[in-house]
């Protein structure tokens, strides 16, 4: 296995540079961006195709990211039962203001995700909620993987590496719009999933198998970034991840049936929606 050092100094001149980008594609060839989205060809049955504007196939230690609009409906799918989307959200319109993990599980007294969950930023509003989850393996606890934690483990973890850390996937996402390393804070990570036990250690639960799908509907015009890699609280020694698909696409009526979704909301998740439409309303969206 290369090390970080190793990745470097191969792409230190266009030669190597050129080299690698090349493997890569080759490497990666099914596991793209489809442009234009209505082209994609792993369209769930139940997606309205023609209403497509993003649909993709992350690779195993890949990254993606994406600006959407209010009422996108997002779908991360785990074919293959060992993806893990590590997620943030940023506001489109007010980057600064982005998923806080902290009031996520506190302000729905929900600790583990699933149908019906909102998504919070740090200002109380609401970013996305949680409308569908076949997979309920899901975790807003451990956050995602770290350059030092993946290079001790598995003796890389750069992005172009075999074993690409979480953080620095991210970050690269980040740096596409402006932001930088001090933007990134916790992510929340699906298709892998994590309990607390009765003495506060976190215990991994791993995936619930291949073929499940959870569905985000955004409440805000949002900079949305994917890493696709291994979790960090996974036991197994070597590096392990399988592809990711996404699709999203226009949906603006789900925000007016919301809990025909997902059911009765709780009062702070109606709060929370209430101070996401006041804010809307001030800047002239709604």
């Amino acid at each position: 296995m290369t090390s970080d050092l190793t990745t470097v100094t191969s792409t230190a001149t266009t030669a190597g540079a050129k080299a690698h980008a090349r493997a890569q594609h080759g490497r990666t060839v099914d596991e793209m961006r489809h442009v234009p989205a209505t082209a994609s060809t792993t369209v769930p049955a139940d997606v309205p195709a023609d209403r497509l504007v993003w649909s993709e196939v992350v690779a195993s230690g890949g990254y993606s990211t994406a600006v959407l609009a209010r009422g996108t409906r997002i779908r991360l799918a785990d074919p293959f039962g060992d993806a893990c989307a590590h997620l943030l959200l940023h506001r489109a319109d007010a980057p600064h203001e982005r998923l806080n993990i902290a009031d996520t599980v506190k302000v729905p007294w929900q600790a583990y995700p699933s149908t019906g969950h909102p998504l919070l930023s740090g200002f109380g509003r609401v970013l996305a909620t949680i409308v569908a989850d076949t997979s309920t393996a899901h975790d807003a606890l451990a956050g995602t993987t770290t350059g030092e934690g993946n290079l001790a483990r598995y003796g890389a973890s750069a992005p172009e590496s075999p074993s690409p850390a979480g953080r620095e996937l991210l970050l690269l996402g980040a740096l596409k719009h402006g932001l930088s390393q001090r933007d990134l804070p916790p992510s929340l990570s699906f298709f892998k999933g994590v309990r607390v036990d009765v003495d506060g250690s976190l215990r991994w639960t791993g995936s619930a198998g291949p073929d499940t799908a959870v569905d985000l509907l955004l409440h805000v015009d949002a900079i949305v970034l994917l890493a696709n890699t291994a979790h960090p609280l996974d036991p197994r020694p070597q590096f392990t991840c399988s592809p990711l698909r996404v699709h999203a696409w226009s949906a603006d009526d789900d925000l007016g049936r919301l809990t025909e979704l997902v059911g009765p909301l709780g009062p702070e998740h109606v709060q929370a929606l209430a101070n996401t439409d006041a804010d809307l309303i001030a800047r002239g969206v709604l």
